[in-house]
């Protein structure tokens, strides 16, 4: 009875546009007549007073509409290719990133890229990259594609140009930076709370984990991955 009663609310949300729409459907043209008031029928409509149909609140209403249209959104809008989709990656570090794209992308893991390398300028640079971050506000079809080299910059959550010795640190959606710790550099995940150490000589903290890539085409890389999981 309960699934029939969802179904027919279900139904209604559906088929009327506005919950006006639906407490007039459910007016009566004698109901106009002895009431001699549009509104004070939709009044005792909502209150159950009047109508044959079923009552629903509009908070109710509005609620499945939302929903309703969030479903439909959902199922219009195709799925996003992922930038790592059909390249041959035969670089070790883009295929660790094309393994993780998926993921990060989808907020199930947060991945910080430790990369240590020479900018254009023959600069030694190094920086701690949030790969989630960077995938929402930059396009990586790019990098993939073997066009652009992924490298620090000022603006990820952590930066340091050993020449210039230009040192940034910034906060970003998923992490939040503990530069001023004893124990080194920390990253919070702003998600779950937890702590995440890129010190090699400590454990990288609770659901992570510290990935050393050798033989790729930069000085140093490691990826720290780290699995969210939302506080109920």
């Amino acid at each position: 009875m309960e699934d029939d009663a969802q179904v027919g609310a279900d139904n209604i949300v559906t088929e009327f546009n506005s919950y006006e729409e639906f407490l007039d459907s459910q007016i009566t043209p004698l109901d106009l007549y002895y009431l001699e008031d549009e509104e004070l029928a939709r009044q005792l409509v909502e209150l159950g007073y009047r109508g044959s149909g079923e009552v629903l609140k509009r908070e109710e209403f509005e609620a499945r509409k939302a929903a309703a249209e969030a479903s439909r959104l959902s199922k219009k809008s195709p799925q996003k290719a992922l930038a790592s989709s059909d390249k041959d990656l035969k670089d070790q570090f883009l295929r660790a990133l094309a393994m993780r794209e998926e993921a990060n992308r989808s907020g199930k893991m947060t991945t910080i890229i430790f990369i240590r390398d020479k900018n254009p300028r023959g600069q030694e640079i190094s920086g701690y990259i949030d790969y989630a971050h960077r995938l929402k506000t930059e396009d990586f079809e790019p990098y993939f594609s073997g066009k652009k080299r992924l490298l620090p910059r000022p603006s990820d959550l952590s930066f340091y140009n050993w020449e210039t010795q230009t040192s940034t640190s910034n906060p970003t959606p998923n992490y939040q930076v503990i530069a001023e710790n004893a124990s080194g550099l920390l990253f919070k995940n702003k998600r779950d709370r937890k702590i995440l150490n890129v010190d090699p000589k400590a454990a990288p903290g609770d659901n992570s984990t510290r990935t050393t890539l050798e033989n790729t085409k930069y000085t140093q890389v490691v990826i720290y991955d780290h699995i969210t999981r939302r506080k109920t």
